[in-house]
């Protein structure tokens, strides 16, 4: 009996410090990369609190359920726009997952600042497949070097993250990377229609969208992280 006892204390042992350390690991962002800054919501899963639906003309409503907005479809485009200040406009990530629930286009656009300009992500579009950024130097996200086709399910979630640092810009899909590309020297900026999106906003086109576990997160300044190397040699 006394043999079995300790034997059991050292399995009782053994599965707490197992578990002790599996419960502490970080879960890794979409893209997997662990990061010790951390996410901050965008929403706070009740209402559209420092958010406004915007007014494209023709937009379906905007509503919260189950903590995850819905973006109705509308004739054309509907979404919301955040009226928030303490939003970044360079060097950080967002990431958030969406869903296409009814429609055939684009279901989760994100049009997001990069310094003074902004951009477009679209997730879905020309007929459901089409991702890429809108706009780089006048082309849309069907003209320029980001443009890929991905097959969507419907009412299915996907993981989306999107990379601002410095000048490039970096997205994925689930751990898919869809876009690695450098603005510096070019024209960025969004498509006329969206421009009541600015600074940050999400979208759909004549298609009902969900987004939820959405969040931000600031990254070191990009002169930073490329400097570091030269000034460890000093």
């Amino acid at each position: 009996m006394k043999l079995c006892f300790h034997h059991c204390l050292s399995l009782l042992l053994i599965l707490h410090v197992t578990f002790n350390v599996c419960a502490g690991d970080e879960p890794k962002a979409a893209g997997g990369e662990n990061s010790d800054v951390k996410w901050s919501p965008l929403f706070n899963g009740k209402d559209l609190e420092g958010w406004k639906v915007t007014n494209y003309g023709g937009e379906g409503e905007v509503l919260v359920d189950k903590g995850e907005i819905v973006i109705t479809q509308g004739q054309d485009l509907s979404g919301i726009h955040t009226v928030r200040k303490d939003l970044p406009t360079e060097n950080y990530e967002v990431q958030f997952e969406a869903m296409r629930e009814a429609g055939s286009d684009f279901f989760a656009a994100i049009t997001f600042p990069i310094g003074s300009n902004h951009c477009s992500l679209i997730l879905g579009g020309w007929g459901g497949g089409l991702c890429g950024i809108s706009s780089l130097d006048g082309m849309d996200a069907s003209e320029n070097e980001t443009t890929s086709f991905h097959q969507f399910e419907g009412k299915r979630w996907y993981k989306v993250r999107v990379r601002v640092e410095g000048s490039e810009i970096k997205a994925w899909i689930d751990d898919t990377q869809i876009v690695d590309t450098d603005t510096e020297g070019r024209r960025v900026d969004v498509r006329f229609e969206v421009e009541r999106s600015k600074p940050f906003g999400f979208s759909t086109y004549a298609t009902t969208g969900r987004i939820r576990k959405a969040g931000i997160r600031r990254l070191p300044a990009a002169k930073e992280q490329k400097s570091a190397p030269a000034d460890a040699k000093k």
